[in-house]
């Protein structure tokens, strides 16, 4: 696994040779790719060129965003799939392997099985479409209860419902993001990850949780940087990462907005130091 510079998640405003140029100055082993940047670059071998010189800088490639919103409305829907084409040649001449999406965790119209079917079928269609282009989708569940308990009808907000709706889809090209924030407000353990592979994971985020909030008092985007407060068991998280044998990116999203306040330097040399302590498991 390495450590990646996701600057998006940590709040941070930098486009993307800006980002590739501080991952590589302060020790990151990947950053993540910049759709909408490989589109301004004027085709797929000015975008195999940028990727180029930044495998060089010795950086490889985090996650981007699935181009596909898997629950929005049909012709929203619609109009993302008239439109992956151009998309997946882009991240194809990249050289990108890794997109991911949320899984929104509640729905005030669709009751639990009719969104169940609209995700499974979904994902199905597009696991099949991006497979072809030698692209992983990760998906996330979102574990706060004041998050999930805020519409008419809970959604997924499990690991092992997620890995329900994957088995489900028949795609194998989908897994996991496994965000230890997620993991810990879902109540779950070591135990549930035990038996993971390589295979079910696409990406890994690693934070912390308020000291002076209960379990079920977490809110979804008021977190704390990883080993800040011990409430997450974030060793015994990456031990069962690393049991897994998991090859691919690490990142930190804590939604702390002080973090943009700060010299951006400053903030990721932090970053780094706490990703490379997970990582090395120390």
């Amino acid at each position: 696994m390495f450590s990646n510079l996701s600057a998006g998640a940590l709040g941070l405003s930098l486009d993307l040779p800006t980002a590739v140029d501080l991952a590589a100055k302060h020790g990151f082993g990947g950053v993540d790719p910049d759709l909408d940047h490989f589109r301004t670059l004027g085709g797929a071998s000015a975008v195999a060129e940028f990727a180029a010189s930044v495998r060089e800088r010795g950086l490889e490639w985090g996650m981007t965003g699935l181009p596909v919103p898997l629950d929005a409305p049909a012709e929203e829907f619609r109009r993302a799939l008239v439109d992956l084409p151009e998309a997946l040649e882009l991240l194809t001449a990249a050289g990108v392997t890794r997109v991911g999406t949320w899984l929104r965790p509640m729905h005030d119209d669709r009751d639990h099985c009719v969104n169940w079917r609209l995700h499974a079928g979904r994902l199905a269609l597009v696991g099949e479409l991006l497979a072809d282009a030698g692209l992983r989708i990760g998906l996330e569940y979102i574990g706060p209860k004041t998050l999930w308990s805020t519409e008419r009808f809970p959604f997924i907000h499990s690991l092992r419902e997620a890995r329900e709706l994957i088995s489900d889809s028949g795609a194998d090209n989908v897994g996991l993001i496994l965000d230890s924030y997620h993991w810990y407000t879902a109540g779950e353990s070591t135990a549930d990850l035990a038996g993971l592979t390589d295979a079910d994971i696409v990406s890994v985020d690693i934070n912390d949780a308020r000291d002076d909030r209960e379990r079920d008092e977490q809110q979804d985007l008021d977190r704390r940087l990883p080993f800040a407060t011990g409430v997450i068991d974030v060793p015994g998280f990456m031990d069962s990462v690393r049991a897994a044998e998991y090859s691919g990116p690490v990142k930190v999203e804590p939604f702390m907005k002080e973090l943009a306040e700060r010299p951006v330097d400053e903030v990721l040399e932090q970053i780094s130091g706490l990703l490379d302590r997970a990582i090395a498991g120390e």
